[in-house]
């Protein structure tokens, strides 16, 4: 008897059929690319026209121009601390009201009825889908103009995103120590409070984090539609043509972005998360 058994061979992929499947999908991206450019009408070659080419050269030297005058900087920074003070809020607000749709929207151990789970859900889906412009866009309706509808706009936007991301974390959460709890009769509430939020709490931390990192870009931007903030002034400025001070807004945005990301990305240092 041989003593040298030969392994047997591993049975052929179908790798004929999944690349014959990749090409079919590169060759339909491919035409959906080709389509949308021919749909468009795109004018490339007014666009990099002598005319054209003039304006962005004038455009782009007046940018280079900021307004450095002491009564806009001050404006300019009131401005910039309600942008900040807009996002901090609103992911304070979309945290809490997060966390409270995220509870029913989980379902927590084995044999949870989780009776909201699927209503909750469809509401979190319902606050997600919606921008932020559009949700500023209605508010500006009911809160007039100024930072409280770009306010409420990033809660609720933000409360979908964060309460889905929440209910995740809370589901994937050991069950282990839940399980020993109730089993000595301890209460819903409290088993969460000292079972599932110890282990969920860094994740949520980085989760919120992250948002109020999208938060400043959004709130930045919200105020092209009156909701106040930088984006009211660079709104403002652009529709008078006034490049000096449209410039002196872009590199408020810019430096407010740099900072907000600098001071996440420390903080998850710090957390270890």
């Amino acid at each position: 008897m041989n003593a040298h058994h030969t392994p047997p061979r591993p049975a052929a992929r179908p790798s004929a059929n999944r690349c014959l499947a990749c090409w079919c999908v590169a060759a339909g991206a491919l035409a959906l690319v080709g389509l949308s450019f021919w749909s468009l009408d795109l004018q490339w070659a007014q666009f990099v026209s002598a005319p054209a080419l003039a304006k962005m050269g004038r455009f782009l030297a007046e940018l280079l121009q900021p307004e450095t005058s002491p009564a806009f900087l001050q404006k300019l920074l009131w401005a910039t601390l309600e942008t900040l003070a807009m996002s901090a809020l609103g992911t304070l607000l979309a945290v809490l009201l997060g966390l409270a749709l995220a509870l029913p929207a989980s379902k927590t151990f084995e044999g949870d009825p989780a009776r909201w789970r699927g209503p909750t859900r469809l509401l979190l889906n319902a606050l997600r889908s919606i921008p932020e412009l559009v949700w500023a866009t209605l508010l500006l309706i009911a809160a007039g103009l100024g930072p409280f509808a770009g306010t409420l706009a990033l809660a609720l936007h933000t409360s979908g995103v964060l309460g889905r991301l929440f209910a995740e974390a809370i589901e994937n959460a050991t069950p282990g120590p839940g399980f020993a709890l109730r089993v000595r009769g301890v209460a819903n509430s409290r088993v969460f409070l000292y079972a599932t939020l110890p282990q969920v709490l860094p994740q949520l931390l980085s989760y919120t984090l992250y948002r109020w990192e999208n938060n400043i870009r959004a709130a930045a931007v919200l105020g092209v539609v009156g909701a106040g903030g930088l984006g009211q002034m660079l709104a403002f400025h652009m529709g008078l043509f006034q490049m000096g001070e449209t410039s002196s807004v872009l590199v408020a945005m810019l430096l407010l972005v740099a900072l907000v990301d600098a001071l996440s990305f420390a903080s998850r240092r710090w957390l270890a998360i």
